[in-house]
């Protein structure tokens, strides 16, 4: 079947080891949608996904009419379409501090990330860019103490971005210390992999990740 044909229901085009992908798929798992996950190899990706994607990149969200293909477009899109639990804050401060979060992990972290998931890169690089998010991730770590989640009391899109970047630490040769800094990140980490949504999201290549 071809993937354009239109749908009656909501499809996400997925890339089973993504972290892109995956934070899609925990807010369709905490706001409870049903949806067809399509697991895409991206190294052999079907012809008519760029149909759907200009940028024939992965996930791809479809509903009806609808494709996106940005995942925080598509983050913000389903928390708009079913409201409930909300996962922005409602005051506009809020928001654009939430914004602002995402623009960071995005810029700092998403570039090595993407090294050390892809395996490209050489190995100075490599270490590099583990030496750069453990240190990231250290020097924020005491910010999980003040509140359950980052930096809320109720679970948000950010929420959704960090936690499978922080699945994949053990995948990316990254360990964090155990020591009294890193503890509050460390059972914010427990928390959140703990969510029954968490463990919905999961592929089956993710569980094999931690």
């Amino acid at each position: 079947m071809s993937l354009v044909t239109k749908r009656s229901s909501m499809a996400l085009f997925s890339d089973a080891k993504s972290h892109y992908s995956h934070r899609v798929r925990i807010v369709l798992a905490e706001k409870g949608v049903v949806v067809e996950v399509i697991e895409i190899d991206p190294d052999n990706k079907p012809a008519e996904l760029a149909d759907l994607n200009p940028y024939n990149s992965l996930p791809v969200l479809v509903d009806r009419d609808l494709s996106l293909y940005e995942s925080w477009v598509m983050m913000e899109y389903l928390d708009e379409r079913f409201p409930h639990p909300p996962l922005m804050p409602v005051q506009p401060v809020s928001r654009a501090y939430s914004r602002l979060w995402r623009h960071r992990i995005q810029r700092d972290w998403c570039g090595y990330i993407d090294m050390l998931t892809s395996g490209q890169g050489s190995d100075a690089e490599k270490d590099t860019a583990r030496k750069e998010l453990k240190e990231s991730l250290v020097t924020i770590a005491p910010i999980f103490s003040e509140k359950p989640y980052f930096m809320s009391e109720e679970l948000t899109l950010i929420d959704c971005c960090l936690s499978p970047i922080l699945w994949r630490l053990k995948e990316m040769g990254i360990s964090l210390p155990n020591t009294k800094q890193v503890k509050p990140l460390q059972d914010y980490m427990e928390r959140m992999f703990n969510r029954d949504a968490f463990q919905e999201s999961l592929s089956e290549d993710e569980k094999e990740m931690n």
